[in-house]
């Protein structure tokens, strides 16, 4: 079992940044493939980035390519989301997940509870 919790979340202006931070604990999480995904008020669940178990490989969506960066520090068990030129359209809730078999599937095992993002235009 791996226990997610994501934080950094928050109200930003439209053109600033932000870092989510998701920390992982329980089963070596190390050893998985983490991803970043969001979901806005009556909107479906958004693929967002992915990164491997070694962070050597990574995938955006197209949405997001540019602007986000995904990177994780398995010595801190925490895998990270910069988001810079944050845009009204992002507003949303992020979550964290860990456990797919590829960084190019969008099935995870676990998941986190959310961090809200909120981008004023």
């Amino acid at each position: 079992q791996v226990q997610l919790v994501e934080s950094g979340g928050g109200l930003v202006q439209a053109g600033g940044s932000l870092r989510l931070s998701c920390a992982t604990s329980g089963r070596t999480a190390s050893w998985y493939t983490m991803g970043w995904f969001r979901q806005a008020p009556g909107k479906e669940r958004e693929f967002i980035a992915s990164i491997s178990s070694s962070g050597g490989s990574t995938y955006y969506g197209d949405s997001v390519k540019g602007r986000f960066t995904i990177s994780r520090d398995n010595g801190k068990n925490t895998v990270y989301l910069q988001m810079n030129n944050l845009k009204p359209e992002d507003t949303a809730v992020y979550y964290c997940a860990a456990d797919s078999r590829s960084i190019y599937m969008k099935t995870y095992n676990y998941w986190g509870q959310g961090t809200q993002v909120t981008v004023s235009s």
